[in-house]
């Protein structure tokens, strides 16, 4: 008996220690050069990039997976070469340049004395013309929101892209666009890695970050979230052991861009996206309250997110009014959560 209970307590140990060793394996970084190749190329707010590719081919295949070569060049001149494929999916169906990967040389990134994660997402406007561009700087500012309320958060950070399409050898005008950490950049700048379960029940959650999740979505009018298809965001995890952290993303179904193509969640029975419904998805009501408080001291900084200099007067307007109609009645937020409502206009 004392032998059968050696093996088994040897063989716990055994495969404890073996999914140790994996996540460890998992989330070891490459050595630190001190810079990612996304701080690299953001360095500045707006900061200017040519991008150099076949992009009418990329157009006409955005539904593959395939790359195009193509170059990256910085506003000092420094070039750096770069794969490029569409991505994503309701976008890459409906907009005129679908979102985009970017894939980076890590050989070039070595020489650079910069780390060698090599991906970056690149989010261009959805149509070609200014309402496009004002929709992904809405959705800018959603992703600055989140950012300034939690440490995790994916960063995205404005750049104004110069597309030059050698299909058909023209440049098109400089747009802003955002580039937006891949989960393997997330991981590595937190320390840990991006899981994938399902099925996830409230307790396996880290309950603040959660309930500052369900609070923030709530905030800008967004239900293109959930836990049970983990829909529009990452799970990290510190260690094997540890809660589950939700970082949220993609915001351009939220009320605050307010996109002609986004509709509301179907099963919220809410009419339009500028209407608010919490989706407290088990959280206790106490964890709520106080995200509901934290997000509340934050007030002035969120809303002079909505005035940067980036923005139009009109845009400014309106992303500021739909942000205090969340404030006024933000008191209401827990008690609406107990009653099932969570309901707001």
């Amino acid at each position: 008996m004392q032998t059968k209970t050696f093996f088994r307590s040897s063989k716990t140990l055994i495969f404890s220690l073996l999914v140790l060793f994996l996540f460890t394996r998992a989330t070891a970084q490459p050595p630190a050069a001190g810079t990612s190749a996304f701080d690299y190329l953001t360095a500045q707010e707006g900061a200017a990039l040519t991008l150099e590719l076949d992009l009418t081919d990329l157009i006409n295949n955005k539904n593959t997976k395939t790359y195009f070569p193509g170059s990256l060049t910085t506003s000092e001149g420094k070039m750096l070469k770069v794969d490029v494929r569409s991505r994503g999916k309701f976008r890459r169906r409906i907009c005129d340049i679908p979102p985009l990967k970017l894939k980076l040389s890590k050989k070039e990134l070595r020489a650079k004395g910069l780390d060698t994660l090599n991906e970056i997402k690149l989010v261009v406007p959805c149509f070609n013309d200014p309402r496009g561009e004002e929709l992904l700087l809405r959705e800018y500012v959603a992703y600055r929101m989140f950012e300034r309320l939690s440490p995790y958060s994916v960063r995205a950070r404005l750049v104004k892209v110069t597309f030059r399409d050698k299909h058909v050898e023209e440049a098109k005008r400089p747009v802003y666009c955002l580039l937006v950490e891949h989960e393997e950049q997330v991981a590595a700048r937190l320390k840990g890695k991006i899981v994938e379960e399902y099925g996830l029940k409230a307790d396996s959650l880290q309950t603040e970050q959660a309930a500052l999740t369900a609070v923030f979505e709530y905030m800008i009018g967004n239900t293109d979230w959930g836990l049970a298809d983990v829909r529009n965001v990452y799970l990290f995890k510190s260690t094997p052991t540890s809660k589950i952290h939700l970082i949220p993303f993609d915001f351009d179904f939220a009320g605050l861009v307010n996109a002609p193509y986004a509709v509301p969640k179907a099963e919220t029975g809410l009419k339009t996206v500028k209407e608010r419904r919490l989706l407290s998805e088990g959280i206790p009501n106490a964890a709520l309250r106080q995200a509901a408080e934290k997000v509340k001291n934050a007030q002035t900084d969120l809303l002079a997110l909505c005035t940067a200099d980036y923005l139009g007067k009109n845009t400014s307007k309106e992303l500021t009014r739909y942000m205090e109609s969340f404030f006024q009645n933000i008191d209401n937020l827990p008690v609406e959560a107990e009653k099932g409502k969570g309901n707001l206009r």
